[in-house]
């Protein structure tokens, strides 16, 4: 069961549509990809390693340019206006890009300067999320002397510092202890129930399995299932079944099938 409260988003407009999405490398690498994501929705995109998933992400987020279809983000056309698109959006990768000869609060303030975010909210905003993240302490030691877990977090906040409509998350919790998890994991949740929509990627199955609203299971590129957890248990014909086991079951189908 979910964590977060239940929503009507039927007649909003969607904050993530991707259609007929494709990206070829050496080998196709996304396949005609259609998915969309509700307004003020957390999904999770679950997949193996070399699904699409990463590719995907960086696609939407305007860092890699896609070979065919369309990706708007609540209705804004990113490929016809990526500037309007990435003031709304934020991507936080699964390795934490930093300066490391800034401090958190310099940190904040400077990528805060680059969305254009007025200097008196965006101090609000720092402050607050330093706070919240357990790194106001912290606020005036340099980034290069954190661990993994405080970079991570750094770089959360400022993800976040724009107050981003769509963030999108590829395996945030990876190499985090259950404590800094816990955090990340409860402000990821507050964001939502603000009226963010999240996407998150995680080799974690619980955490997917307790905090997202739908889930999307990826493999070679393609969507090969959607849903609630209920509707997927459905769809594997086990009503106690765990995610787990689901995306063994339909990601083995389909390496049978390819």
């Amino acid at each position: 069961m979910t964590e977060l409260q239940s929503f009507d988003a039927g007649h909003q407009t969607p904050a993530l549509r991707l259609a007929g999405l494709r990206k070829t490398f050496t080998k196709t690498a996304v396949d005609g990809l259609d998915l969309t994501v509700k307004a003020g929705e957390f999904y999770a995109l679950l997949g193996p390693n070399g699904a699409g998933k990463t590719t995907t992400l960086r696609m939407v987020a305007g860092l890699l340019q896609p070979d065919e279809g369309s990706i708007e983000i609540f209705g804004v056309d990113a490929r016809r206006d990526p500037v309007a698109a990435k003031r709304i959006t934020a991507w936080l990768p699964d390795e934490p890009m930093l300066y490391d000869k800034l401090d958190p609060l310099e940190y904040l303030e400077f990528v805060a300067g680059l969305w254009g975010v007025e200097p008196a909210h965006a101090q609000k905003s720092a402050i607050e999320l330093l706070e919240v993240l357990e790194l106001w302490p912290h606020r005036h030691e340099l980034c290069e002397g954190f661990s993994r877990g405080m970079k991570q977090k750094v770089a959360l906040a400022g993800a976040l510092v724009h107050e981003p409509k769509l963030l999108m998350l590829d395996e945030p919790l990876t190499g985090l202890d259950a404590a800094i998890a816990r955090q990340v994991k409860d402000l990821l949740v507050a964001r939502c129930r603000a009226g963010a929509s999240i996407i998150l990627t995680t080799h974690i199955l619980e955490v997917a399995e307790r905090l997202a609203d739908r889930i999307g299971i990826i493999a070679n590129g393609r969507l090969i299932a959607e849903g609630t957890l209920g509707e997927l248990r459905e769809l594997a014909g086990q009503k106690n079944t765990s995610l787990e086991d689901i995306f063994l079951e339909l990601t083995r189908t389909m390496e049978r099938a390819a």
